[in-house]
């Protein structure tokens, strides 16, 4: 059976210190050992109330291409959204929760709108509590705004290592076997690998994965 892997992390700092993401490769490769191979990994650093995931777009094309089940640590990790859930189970791609293998479409349903429940729940708390803070005089919002724009500017930078960190050694492998730059752009389109914004390969494309490395 192949396999293609998928994993999360919620904010830029777990991505970076691995936090959460070395739990769930573990949990992956306790589950597949012995029951096929996993053909390629990929990692998502964002929101779970997010549905425009551009590492799971990649990963669900190349489950797609290569007729492989989608493989996460747990559920929540996929999303706690039962709409999203839904939707890509109609996406045509099979997907298996290490924490529970066995689960069935109901299950899933089940699992997901207890998750979304749970996410409103603390969403409605952190409102109820801002509101009593403002009751009380406290003064609300970010004393520092251009703080915001770093903050979204590592993220981006975050999402750019996750993907890079990805691909390369791929890149690296088909570099090793003799393959130039238009060769291995070639190759990579072949597997149904996505480039970082979903395109096609191009050998510049190539040429700024490998550079990456040297600056790593």
């Amino acid at each position: 059976m192949l396999f293609v892997s998928y994993y999360r992390v919620s904010t830029d700092k777990q991505g970076r210190s691995g936090l959460g993401l070395d739990a769930q490769r573990a949990a992956v490769a306790a589950f597949t050992t012995g029951r096929g191979h996993v053909l390629a990994e990929f990692t998502e650093i964002e929101s779970g109330k997010k549905s425009d995931r551009p590492q799971l777009a990649a990963a669900l094309n190349v489950c797609r291409k290569k007729k492989a089940r989608l493989v996460i640590a747990k559920l929540d990790r996929l999303a706690r959204n039962v709409a999203f859930i839904a939707n890509l189970m109609d996406s045509g791609v099979e997907f298996i929760a290490c924490d529970m293998p066995e689960a069935n479409r109901l299950t899933l349903h089940i699992l997901a709108a207890v998750a979304e429940h749970e996410r409103e729940a603390i969403s409605r708390r952190t409102k109820e509590a801002l509101a009593a803070a403002k009751v009380r005089g406290t003064r609300l919002g970010n004393p520092r705004p251009n703080s915001s724009l770093e903050r979204g500017r590592a993220k981006l930078a975050a999402q750019a290592d996750a993907w890079h960190a990805n691909v390369r050694p791929l890149v690296v492998q088909l570099q090793s076997e003799g393959l130039g730059l238009r060769a291995i752009a070639r190759e990579l389109n072949r597997r149904g690998v996505a480039t970082a914004r979903g395109k096609q390969w191009e050998h510049a494309t190539v040429s700024a994965v490998l550079r990456w490395g040297d600056t790593n």
